[in-house]
Formats: structure tokens, sequence, C-alpha cells
């Protein structure tokens, strides 16, 4: 039945990488069963046979999803179904995506669908890696015009070692998760977070990872060699398509170079719409087709800016290749916020603003691999505003996902560890203003607010982005580049980390690939503007404040037994509750008996661990406490002390005098100070009042001496108004017969 079926194994770092097509989802243009491990991704692609009318950019779509049956789950919710995608979906969508992309040929418009979906998850290997060869394999077998196969790799680095995939086990002990991807040639993308590793470390885990996939490469073309469908036509430029382009750069080529001499981007985006109107007017004129003019346009554009810069060395903005732009580093810019840094860098500009909270407020993730709780979160939002811009104001969208994450792995190996800094950390990055690398200027603001607001990071953190132009063999390096920059050059290499290494490098390349000798030059020369950026930082704020805000919870941590912890809670959390009604306060509690006490004051705070350390605490003899009278009764009064514990004060122990009531002494309500006597044989706590001074919570027993007897009897023994007790032997005695 299944007569185009095709299996290609490919031993792969100690393990078995299967590729299988023919079987599953046969109506697709490519479809792989990708499978490492018993991880098993099917990966489809699908092709628009024709371009819809007026289409002028290439409308690709990846969609990566994770199926709950994968790891023997059913998904929560009311309706028990697979959702919106995830944060991590999405960011994995892109991470397909962006290697992909600059694969398909200039002039392509066909719709192109990629779709991923995970249909099985060892708890090992992890499947985004499966997918992205998955996918490659898949568009490699479709037919559809694309210049892979693409390969993929993840790299860790444990005790001074690169490791190949490592799993999920693995990746807990590495200071390095790396995913690169790309062709036989080169890199097409990276992704990484490390714990402040060397330029030499990471540019060395790029050169293993890219070793260490080419057998995936070599086997998706052997696959290919068997399954893959007849080639599509690539696209042709017509006479007319050149014959306008011609006329295009004759017409706007002058005019648009003038215009990208103005250094200010609005008033150059002005000048430059200005050249285009004048343009397609023009051709409209003289009856050319003014409707393909868009973009043709763009790649005059192109053509202006990347030659001035290779023949000058002079950028859009007047710099060299190597300066930064201006930056000023503001903290504290918000009054009642607990952390706030406003970072302007040129024309990009983010308010980043930090707030402290408990461990209530940490955010639950349910993976595939299990359910998680997250301690940091950072919020990346970029408003239309920010470029001048009217727009759709919604939930943020896969760019603002990934720029979020991206910040979020270049802070995060720099946190505290959450047993000395036990607080729950938000931050969000509001993008005021950007022209390039707003991702790296939401690290920078994001590291001034987490010290702006107490948290005491290991250093600070800064970042920037790279860019390239290369034409043949000349090519520049581009510190910190301009929106523009971005847009028309060939790479974006975003660099984040300390003074002592890197903490999160991204690289994305719009052409086949770049060698390492270009990377090496990249990374130094970020290494070199990262300095540069931190030390423009520190004039704001150059380390952690001594404490939090004022306005920030102060969380105090105390342990408890772990058989007191119910006592704590209380049946159906009734005393936890009370505790937190009362004091204002937060209280986590955790399995393993330690309590986080969370309080905008320091009474309040030390309210609640009064009361917690009272229902723990065991009474101790001879100890005095703080009491409240609880109940009365005619044999004495019943004391609430040490929180949640009750004892009796005996009538005789009210004072060293008889008491006839034991109202005329104490009420209900009536706080005392009591000393712990002894137990009766029930374990119950005996008190005395009589042997502490009640104004200064003294011990008087000295004083007063022993318990004087009442009045007609001996010993403190209590007599009644019906005379002396008989001894036994005076009682008469029954007798019993049979």
């Amino acid at each position: 039945m299944f007569e185009n079926y095709y299996r290609k194994d490919i031993s792969w770092g100690g393990q078995l990488l299967t590729l299988e097509t023919g079987k599953v989802a046969r109506q697709a243009d490519g479809a792989v069963l990708a499978r490492l491990g018993d991880t098993i991704v099917l990966c489809t692609v699908v092709g628009a046979r024709s371009v819809k009318p007026g289409q002028d950019f290439f409308p690709l779509t990846v969609n990566y999803q994770e199926k709950a049956f994968a790891a023997g789950k059913i998904p929560g919710g009311f309706f028990k179904r697979e959702g919106r995608p995830s944060e991590a979906e999405t960011l994995i969508s892109r991470l397909i995506d962006r290697p992909l992309r600059p694969l398909f040929p200039d002039g392509f418009r066909n719709e192109v669908q990629v779709i991923a979906t995970v249909l099985s998850h060892d708890m090992e290997n992890e499947p985004d890696i499966v997918a992205l060869v998955g996918c490659s394999a898949a568009l490699t077998l479709s037919g559809i015009p694309f210049f892979g196969p693409v390969g993929a790799a993840r790299v860790g680095y444990i005790d001074g070692q690169y490791v190949l995939n490592p799993t999920m086990a693995q990746k807990k002990q590495s200071q390095l998760d790396l995913v690169l991807a790309g062709t036989a040639e080169g890199v097409l993308m990276v992704e990484s977070e490390a714990h402040e590793l060397s330029e030499e470390i990471m540019l060395g885990a790029v050169t293993f990872g890219h070793t260490a996939f080419q057998p995936v490469i070599q086997g998706i073309i052997e696959l290919a060699e068997l399954a893959a469908k007849d080639a599509w036509a690539l696209p042709e430029a017509s006479a007319a398509e050149l014959a306008l382009k011609a006329r295009i750069t004759e017409l706007g080529r002058a005019d648009m170079a003038e215009a990208y001499k103005e250094t200010q981007k609005l008033v150059r985006q002005g000048k430059v719409g200005v050249v285009k109107k004048a343009v397609v007017a023009a051709l409209e004129a003289e009856g050319l087709d003014a409707g393909a003019a868009k973009g043709l346009l763009k790649e005059l554009e192109a053509d202006v800016v990347r030659n001035n810069i290779l023949n000058t060395g002079l950028r859009i903005d007047g710099r060299d290749t190597k300066t930064v732009r201006p930056i000023v580093a503001e903290v504290g810019v918000l009054p009642r916020s607990h952390g706030s840094a406003l970072f302007t860098r040129g024309e990009t500009q983010a308010l980043c603003v930090a707030t402290l909270g408990t461990g209530q407020d940490e955010q639950i993730i349910d993976a595939l691999a299990g359910e998680y709780r997250e301690n940091f979160m950072l919020h990346y939002n970029f408003p239309p505003y920010s470029v001048n811009e009217t727009g759709r104001m919604g939930s943020p969208g896969r760019r603002e996902v990934g720029h979020g994450k991206l910040a979020w792995r270049a802070i995060h190996p720099l946190l505290p560890e959450k047993e000395k800094f036990p607080y729950t950390l938000r931050v969000v990055s509001e993008i005021t203003e950007s022209n390039g690398s707003s991702s790296m200027a939401t690290v920078c603001g994001t590291s001034l607010s987490l010290m702006d607001a107490g948290t005491p990071l290991k250093r600070p953190c800064a970042g920037i982005a790279m860019g390239l132009i290369k034409e043949d063999h000349a090519f520049a390096v581009l510190s910190d580049i301009l929106g523009d920059e971005d847009h028309l050059g060939d790479m974006d290499f975003k660099v984040a980390g300390t003074e002592m290494g890197i903490t999160a490098l991204q690289m994305d390349i719009k052409i086949t690939s770049i060698t390492p000798a270009i990377m090496k030059i990249a990374l130094e020369q970020a290494k070199d503007g990262r300095l540069h950026i931190l030390g423009e930082m520190a004039k704001g704020l150059s380390g952690a404040r001594g404490d939090v805000a004022a306005t920030a919870p102060r969380i105090t941590v105390m342990q408890v037994p772990k058989d007191k912890i119910r006592d704590v809670i209380g049946s159906g959390g009734k005393v936890i509750r009370e505790i937190c009604e009362v004091t204002g306060c937060k209280v986590d509690i955790e399995d393993d008996g330690t309590i986080k006490v969370a309080a905008t004051s320091i009474e309040q705070a030390q309210k609640a661990i009064d009361w917690i350390t009272g229902i723990v605490a065991e009474a101790e003899i001879n100890k005095i406490y703080n009491g409240k009278v609880v109940k009365t009764a005619e044999f004495g009064a019943f004391v609430n002390f040490l929180g949640a514990k009750d004892g009796l004060v005996h009538i005789s122990e009210l004072a060293n005098e008889r008491v006839n009531k034991t109202t005329d002494l104490v009420k209900e309500g009536d706080q005392v100070k009591v000393k712990v006597i002894g137990f009766d044989e029930r374990g119950k706590v005996k008190l005395s009042m009589r042997v502490v001074d009640q104004a200064t919570g003294a011990d008087i027993t000295d004083q007063v001496g022993p318990r004087r007897p009442r009045e007609g009897g001996e010993g403190g023994e209590e007599r009644s108004d019906r005379g002396p007790r008989r001894e036994r032997s005076d009682r008469p005695r029954r007798e019993f017969r049979d």
C-alpha cells in the first residue's frame, strides 16, 4: 500500500536519527516523520501553485505545535483540547522559520506553509531540533524551490567539553544551551543562553555544532535522491521587469542617495518617501507598471545604503562601523514602582519596570515535559507609536515574544539563587522609541531596573546588535545597527553579557552563510561595544541597591518542622487565612517546611512571624510568655499563648492571695503574662500568673515563695464550707455479698 515509502537512518552523536516519508500525510507536498530516541515529530510542507494578485512579499508560515498525547497527558481547561500556542510553541516556530526563510529564491512569492507536530516526547530528546531537521527534510523533498537542506543541532558545555544534543537531564548541568542551524557551507541561525562564557568558547561551540550536523545534511540529500518530487520552476525576471528595474535606478538613485545623507530617522524617512512617490509618478506618466515598483524601490534603497557603507566606511547616521550611539541611562524614574530604568541609545529607548512579588506570583507552566514554576518573567511590548505608526494594540505577537525571551536569556544566568533572594521577578519593557536593536536596549534597561529594585545581580548586563554588509569578498561588520541597517543588511547578530563573558547570543543570516572569520570579527567588535555600554550604564547605576524599595514586599524566610505544617495551615486552610487577613501579609508554605512571609512593613511581618512561631513552638518549663485570656471558669482561666496553644491558670495560681472568683481578677480578652509551671498527665500546660510581675514580665517566684495554703487547708489543698475532709478510714465501708 505504501509503495513510495522511504526511510533513512542516520547515526548521529551516538544516537539513531530516522527520517521517514511516504507513509503519513501523503497528500502534502512534502511530509517527513522525524525520530530521535522516542521523540517523534511529523513535519509537513504545502506550497500554493500560484501567486496571489498583488503579492509583493514571500508569505512563509511556520507553525510548531505540541500535542498533549505526546507525553501521555490530557489538556487542562474546560474544553480539554489544545488551545492557542504557548510561548514555547511560538518560540520554536520562530526557531524553525529563521534558518529556512533565507534559502528561498529571490522573487518567489508563492505561499508556503510548514507545520511541525510533536507526536511523541521521550522526556530526554528535545523536540525542537527534531522538528527543525524534519521540516528541512520535508522542504527538500517537496519540490518547492529551496536552497537547502538545513541541518541543526543543540550544543551544551559541561566540565569544559562540548556536548552534542544534551539530554534534558544534562542541560541542567550545562553552562551553555546553544541551538544552531545552517547549510553545508555555513551557519544561518544561532540562539543561545550561556553562563558568562568567553567569545572563544562561544565561537568554538558554533564551529562544533556546524561540524556535528553535517551527517544530517548528507542523510537528507540521500533521502531526497530516492524520494524527492520534481522541482518547481524557479522564478525568472522577465525582460520587462529588468527594464523597469533599470528605469527605476535611473530615475531615483541620485535622489535616494541624497535622502540617505539625512541622519535623523523621521526626516530621512520623509525624504525617502518623497523620492519613491516621484519615481512612481514618473513611471505612471511613461505608461510603465508602477504597481511592481515597490519591491524594486526597496532593492534600490538597499543598493544605495550598502554600497555607501562599503565604499566610504560611513553609515546612515554618519558613524563609522564601530562607534556606538550616544547613551543615557537613568534609574528610579517611576516613584511607586519597585525598580525602573529609562535606557536611551540614539533613537532607541526602552522604559523597563521591575516588580518584586512572592511565591504566589510565580508563573505556572504546563509543558509537555511536566508542570513547573517560573519566578522570573520578562515581557516586551512594542507599541506602534514607537516608530511613528498607527497599528493594532492587543496580545503580543511572535516578534514581541521572541525579543522578550532573548532578553530573558541574557539576564537569567545572572539572577541570585532563589534561596538567597526569594522573590518572584517581573520586568516589563515598554519600547517608547525604536530605531534598531530594541531587544538589546531591553537587556540594558532590565539589568538597571532590577538593580534599582535591589535585586543582587551577579554583574550588570548589556547587549549590542551587530550587522553585516557583504558584497562578494568585500564586507563590513557594523556595531549597534540602525533599523534600516537591519532591514537592508545581511546579518542581525545580537550579543549580550557582562564584563566577564557572554550570557546570550542570537544570530540570523539573510545570505546563504557567513564564514567563521566574519563571526570572529563580529564577536570581538561586539565585546568592545558591550564594555563601552556597560561603562555608560554605570553612570546611572553600577550595582544593586543595598535594599529593596520601600514599596516592595519584605520577605522573611523561616523553617518549621514538617509535622507542624498542618498546624500552620489549619483545617481547610483556616489558620493560614486568618494569619493573612489579620496581619495583611502573604504567607507561602513549601513541602519541606520553608515558610516565606511577605509584608510591606516590618511590623506586619513580625506579627505574622510571631504568630507562626507560636503555633509551631513547644511550651518550655519555667519560661514566661505573653498570653490572652480566652475563657474563664470557676476553677481558673484558660490563656492562649504561643499563637495557638492554650493552658490553664488554676484559680490558686492567679494571685498570691486568695481569689474567690476567677472573674474578680481576669476577664476574657485580657492580656496577661504567664509562666509554664508544668504539664498534667494528659500533656496539658499548667500556667501561673502569680509568679510573674504583670507590669514588667519579670519572674518573681523567689519573692512570693511557694503557694500559701488557702484558709482551712494545708499545703495549698482546698477546703469547703462543709468542714474538713474526712480521711478515707472514717468513711463507712460498703459490704458486698454474694
